[in-house]
């Protein structure tokens, strides 16, 4: 493991643990740090503080209505999706609260041989996936040749209409050659979790000698990707290892660091709950509250209105629909995280093969039914990556409100492509609906006549990725 020589540590713990220890905020002070989010304004360390540290049933309900109203405004009604497909768990770590820890002899260890692999692709795509995230254990064999060449297989396999526009990735932190091996076979966003920003935490969850027991190593990793070239990077943290309170303002930090040096922060912010795992027995399960993780996610859209925040499966059906309007912009859907879980042929999860228990089995097209149903475009979307607009260009064309503009057009050309391959009847009636009513709030122009054209097109020929 090679370091940055200028790597930084930018978590001061003494000073995170400070600001939370204050007295409680006052009104006026959490109103106004409201007020500045809502003019898309990203916040500093101190001012997410200040929204975290009430307990004020009032206030809080404030900071989740403006939390709904800044997702709406910066991105409309869309929700985007995508599926995780697990690739290798074979792990040197030992991390105590994951099922691929290298001491659980009940786990079943396997790696996809490229033929599995295209066999999963395929699957995904008969189901309508465009976007996959690979994951990986942090493995010798898993560097960085290997999963270029695991990438490009991805985007190599097709099925009718079917293929993935979007590969992103969570794998070991890289030297910056390996970020540049990684970068050329295409992928998208690559994403670490820090796990947790707590330094005594993350030594005693993470074993000293390991990959991953290096916390500066593993801090600077997305700091090492961007100076590589990698222009799309996602951060998160896994809540119930410390307080969540704390992992907020570690997240928050991390993005005004990268922000502040390398003048764009984290596409994408992860932020997912303790799970059960086979073969592991760890505390934290449960310990932070569904009212304090609606707090994480409102506080976190406040705190970075660019940013996509993205809520798992690890989180059951139910809330996942009760927590959506606080700010979340991504989801995986119809997700299966077995090695092979996606030919597996089986309704009930393998847990032996799991990395921990998901929470939201159903289907891909029970999910876009249901965001469907109350109101949410799903979207597809890959246009912007293929164009260009990341990095520091996304923030050009986010910040005037272009995402919006451009996104809802190419999220309904995506929508229609699904319901046109793969819906349901019931799916289908529900998303052309919908469509029906998105095109009515756009304004007559040679924009709407070109939409219309084009999702025309989808329906009556063979075209596909028509997008803006």
């Amino acid at each position: 493991m090679k370091m940055s020589p200028d790597a930084v540590d930018f978590i001061d713990d003494g000073g995170l643990t400070g600001l939370l220890s204050g007295p409680q905020s006052e009104r006026e002070k959490v109103r106004d740090v409201i007020a500045k989010s809502l003019a898309k304004q990203p916040l500093t360390v101190e001012e997410t503080a200040i929204l975290l540290r009430t307990d004020d049933a009032e206030l809080i309900e404030e900071i989740h209505q403006a939390a709904r109203t800044l997702k709406e405004t910066v991105y409309g009604n869309r929700i985007v999706l995508f599926a995780p497909l697990y690739v290798g768990n074979d792990c040197v770590n030992d991390c105590a609260y994951c099922g691929f820890q290298r001491s659980n002899r009940l786990s079943v260890r396997q790696t996809l041989t490229e033929a599995e692999l295209r066999e999963q692709v395929t699957k995904l795509e008969a189901a309508g996936h465009k976007r996959l995230i690979l994951v990986f254990g942090e493995h010798p064999r898993y560097d960085a040749d290997f999963i270029a060449r695991q990438v490009r297989t991805v985007y190599e396999t097709r099925n009718g209409h079917g293929e993935i526009r979007r590969v992103n990735i969570n794998a070991a932190p890289m030297d910056p050659e390996g970020y540049r091996v990684v970068k050329s076979a295409g992928i998208g966003t690559y994403q670490i979790f820090q796990e947790t920003y707590h330094h005594a935490t993350y030594a005693h969850v993470h074993s000293a000698g390991t990959r991953k027991g290096d916390y500066l190593y593993r801090l600077n990793g997305l700091s090492r990707a961007l100076e590589a070239g990698c222009d799309d990077v996602g951060i998160g943290v896994l809540f119930g290892l410390y307080d969540w309170r704390f992992e907020v303002l570690g997240l928050v930090a991390h993005a005004v660091h990268l922000s502040g040096r390398y003048g764009v922060g984290p596409h994408t912010i992860s932020f997912p709950r303790l799970r059960p795992a086979c073969g592991v027995s760890f505390p934290g399960l449960g310990s932070v509250r569904d009212s304090d993780f609606k707090r994480v996610i409102a506080t976190l859209r406040l705190a970075v209105p660019y940013t996509g925040l993205i809520l798992t499966a690890r989180e059951n059906a139910a809330f996942r629909r009760e927590a959506m309007s606080l700010g979340v912009s991504q989801i995986d859907a119809g997700s299966r995280i077995e090695i092979g879980g996606y030919t597996a042929g089986q309704d009930t999860q393998i847990t032996d093969r799991e990395q921990f228990e998901l929470g939201d089995t159903r289907p891909l097209d029970a999910v876009m039914r249901e965001l469907l149903q109350d109101g949410y475009v799903p979207s597809f979307c890959t246009a912007c990556y293929r164009l260009g607009r990341t990095g520091e260009h996304f923030m050009e064309f986010a910040i005037p409100g272009f995402i919006k503009r451009y996104c809802t057009p190419n999220a309904l050309t995506t929508l229609t492509e699904y319901l046109v391959d793969y819906a349901s009847p019931e799916t289908r009636r529900a998303g052309e609906e919908l469509i029906r009513k998105e095109l009515d709030k756009l304004d007559p122009g040679p924009l709407k006549t070109e939409l219309e054209a084009r999702l025309a097109r989808i329906e009556k020929t063979d075209d596909r990725d028509l997008y803006f």
